[in-house]
């Protein structure tokens, strides 16, 4: 049996050592109380995602062995294999949940006090700022990596990443144009422009690591302050 195959003996509805079954009394009352079932336990998985993030990180998808992800994560090999069928649905699994952690929150950003600049640009620095951290510029790799085996993935990480911070920012700027404050033809095009402007000069050079280290905030003010004047310039009435 290879590394990275799934025993036999550990069906996705059988118990692990690490993950029981049965009820427990409870700490004050002496209640019964239920414990989670196996699979079901959002710590044990996020443990394992945890210690499957260093390990893709660190060697790619390719060369990440299951028996390798275990001892990241501190489980066995069978408590793994409850949580998930193979490598590549603990790729999609991980790809998935860091995704959702960088894109969070940033429709939020356009709804903050202020004016219409005000908030081009707090959305603008968050997400310039978010394009060059490590841990995006290191997902995105491994995504791009995977791109000809697992085509369907990056389809997936981009329409439910990159292409909902830009349906966000295009319903911002229609309601904009509704309010007669701007006058744009083509905003969801606008919106892919404010998009990349605010990370002009910074993803890039970083993705593929002309630049190592993280932008500092005050050259993300200079690049985010020169879009949201583009912006402000080109569609405002």
């Amino acid at each position: 049996m290879s590394d990275d195959s799934a025993p036999a003996s550990a069906p996705k509805s059988a118990a692990s050592p690490d993950s029981g079954t049965a009820p427990c009394a409870g700490p004050h009352n002496g209640a019964p109380k239920r414990r989670h079932l196996a699979g079901e336990d959002p710590a044990k998985r996020a443990q394992i995602l945890k210690g499957a993030q260093k390990v893709f990180m660190e060697t790619g998808f390719e060369r990440a062995a299951m028996g390798e992800i275990c001892r990241a994560a501190g489980v066995s090999k069978g408590t793994l294999y409850v949580y998930f069928e193979n490598k590549e649905d603990l790729f999609v699994a991980l790809v998935e949940t860091t995704r959702d952690a960088f894109f969070q929150g940033m429709d939020a950003k356009l709804c903050c006090a202020g004016d219409t600049e005000t908030k081009l640009r707090a959305y603008g620095m968050s997400l310039g700022t978010l394009m060059c951290t490590p841990e995006v510029l290191r997902a995105q790799r491994i995504v791009i990596g995977t791109t000809e085996r697992m085509p369907d993935l990056a389809r997936r990480f981009y329409d439910t990443g990159a292409r909902q911070i830009q349906d966000g920012l295009e319903r911002f700027l229609r309601a904009c144009c509704a309010a007669g404050e701007f006058e744009i033809e083509d905003p969801r095009l606008a919106a892919y422009q404010f998009i990349e402007l605010c990370s002009a000069g910074l993803w890039r050079r970083r993705l593929f690591g002309k630049d190592s280290a993280p932008a500092d905030p005050e050259t993300v003010r200079k690049v985010v302050d020169q879009a949201v004047r583009m912006m402000l310039l080109t569609y405002r009435r």
